[in-house]
């Protein structure tokens, strides 16, 4: 992070315990993180809900004035093109935006009572302390969906970065401290998850455990937090499909499917791996679609490129790794597959953006998440077909169907497995005020993130009778 003063608790911030680097935290930095979200909750939650507000909006108001910075940051952190930092920047000032508003009215709903004596009303209230545990891909815009909720609604927070990219994290807690926020609302602590992370489900102090990541570590993680009794949100994998159908247009359907499989280099859970092609137009399709996916531009996001980098060494060698596969496997590999090398590249994660042909259901590349810019393209005969294969995978994150049939548009939505579905649009993409989450292995389908779904995960509801 370019200095040592990478924990923020209590309101401070100071070095790991030990001195050492998050590479070997001291579990006791998470622990005091823990006890400052305690002794703060009762405070927060007596504050206001305007004041809160004011303080959230207050903050997007300082990420809006550090927004170039921020993006420089990103891009440098985490890789992504210029275009797509901004934009993610822009999402997290928006977040809080939004979630300043709603913090103002936040309260509960009055129901018509049985009797004319009798007022009926709820009361929504803040779970108390919540851990938040938030990956690289989107190291500012997931912080956001949920650091602003969860603050809107009057919890302490005790939040685990990735320690992929956890400056652009200091960053945004610099401006929630800025903005007014009282010590030991937000405490931040970077490090390893067998560290930071299982003090954060196990603590007795800590009452709800968000978590996005990977699905094999999620799992973990949710198993330890259900075990410690914590309330408790998995967002995890995807193996996102676009169907495309003869009545498409076709040009539109190759620049969904390329902006959703190589956009932010495919390092995104919503990301489109797997296009399901009509046979009628599959040989049109992937003739238009490699030359999309060559006409694009890799390299350095700080230099204009049109994708970036993949965020480290070992991502990089998974995504080789199944690129390899997918050849052993028979896939027909008909552009991309190799790292980049020579300038620009030597001193990056780079690879092609990478199509195969004639995968079938089967294939490894078919129905495992690769997370990096590799598509597998699958040939069916119909619509049913198109349905049988998009749903025969164990995840169900989000899905897309390209057509003009208004049947099959209906159809799709109502038989896709999964928590977002669009029509003629890319599978990558998110609106903030309505509810995300997904089905299957990619969520634990208990609460949704972003818009009012995202108030509820962070409170309990009281139900009063008020008699007179």
């Amino acid at each position: 992070m370019g200095n040592s003063h990478h924990n923020f608790v209590d309101g401070e911030w100071i070095a790991a315990e030990t001195g050492e680097t998050f590479e070997n935290v001291n579990p006791a930095d998470a622990t005091r993180a823990v006890e400052a979200a305690v002794a703060a909750a009762d405070g927060w939650e007596t504050t206001p809900g305007p004041e809160r507000g004011r303080i959230l909006q207050a903050a997007s108001e300082r990420l809006a004035a550090r927004k170039n910075e921020l993006t420089e940051a990103l891009i440098r952190e985490e890789g992504k093109a210029r275009p797509e930092a901004a934009g993610e920047v822009q999402r997290a000032v928006d977040i809080f935006a939004y979630y300043g508003a709603k913090a103002r009215d936040f309260r509960g709903t009055v129901k018509a009572a049985s009797s004319p004596d009798t007022t009926l009303y709820t009361v929504q209230e803040p779970m108390g302390v919540a851990a938040l545990i938030t990956p690289w891909n989107y190291p500012i815009a997931i912080p956001a969906w949920k650091l602003a909720p969860a603050l809107a609604t009057g919890n302490a927070v005790v939040f685990k970065p990735a320690t992929n990219a956890p400056d652009v994290a200091r960053m945004l807690v610099e401006c929630l401290d800025d903005a007014g926020l009282p010590p030991g609302v937000v405490n931040m602590v970077t490090g390893p998850g067998s560290v930071v992370g299982s003090v954060f489900t196990e603590h007795e102090g800590v009452d709800a455990v968000s978590f996005t990541g990977s699905t094999s570590v999620g799992l973990a993680v949710g198993a330890a937090a259900q075990e410690a009794g914590k309330r408790v949100q998995l967002e995890m994998g995807g193996k996102n499909p676009t169907v495309v159908m003869p009545s498409a247009d076709l040009e539109r359907a190759v620049d969904i499917v390329a902006s959703g499989a190589f956009g932010v280099t495919g390092q995104a859970c919503t990301a489109c791996s797997r296009a399901i092609v009509h046979e009628d137009v599959y040989d049109e399709f992937l003739e238009a679609l490699v030359v999309a996916a060559e006409s694009i531009t890799v390299g350095p996001g700080l230099d204009g490129a049109d994708m970036g980098p993949q965020v480290s060494a070992d991502e990089l060698q998974g995504t080789l790794e199944y690129i390899d596969i997918a050849r052993g496997e028979g896939a027909t590999l008909l552009t991309g597959g190799s790292r980049l090398t020579g300038a620009p590249y030597d001193n990056g994660h780079f690879v092609e953006p990478t199509v195969f042909a004639d995968a079938s259901p089967e294939m490894r590349i078919s129905c495992e998440e690769v997370f990096g810019p590799v598509l597998a393209v699958l040939p069916v005969g119909d619509f049913e077909e198109a349905m049988e294969v998009a749903n025969d995978v164990e995840f169900g994150l989000s899905a897309s169907i390209v057509t003009q049939e208004l049947t099959e548009a209906n159809r799709f939505v109502d038989e896709i497995e999964a928590g977002v579905a669009k029509v003629n649009d890319k599978t990558t993409g998110l609106e903030l005020h309505v509810p995300f989450g997904g089905q299957k292995a990619s969520s634990s389908e208990t609460y949704r993130e972003q818009g009012d779904a995202g108030l509820e995960f962070y409170t309990l509801s009281k139900t009063v009778y008020m008699n007179y």
